[in-house]
């Protein structure tokens, strides 16, 4: 197993706009450089989106291509709002929520 990277996140929910959907806004981050961002219709939908980004980076940062990341966002439910760690292979990304990285700090 690698070192585990340590990424950050944000997950917040939206207010309704013009149309009634429920949408929850996300981005993942490698300290200050935004990784992605984007919003899904539910939270869990948001947390599997990130923890593909995130499986994504390391590999890319390992210099590998990854093979049906897409498979990781099914493995867990809902995170609670704690930190989560994501093993894919040898590779391991910790992802913590950004709130609680800059309380800390």
């Amino acid at each position: 197993m690698i070192e585990p990277i340590e990424l950050t996140y944000e997950l917040e929910f939206l207010p309704p706009g013009r149309t009634p959907l429920r949408r929850w806004r996300w981005s993942l981050w490698h300290g200050a450089q935004l990784l992605a961002a984007g919003w899904r219709v539910s939270a869990t939908h948001a947390q599997g989106a990130m923890r593909v980004h995130a499986l994504r980076y390391v590999h890319r940062l390992h210099g590998l291509h990854p093979l049906r990341v897409e498979q990781a966002a099914d493995t867990d439910s809902r995170w609670a709002g704690g930190p989560i760690a994501v093993e894919w292979g040898d590779l391991r990304v910790v992802l913590r929520p950004r709130a609680l990285v800059g309380a800390a700090a």
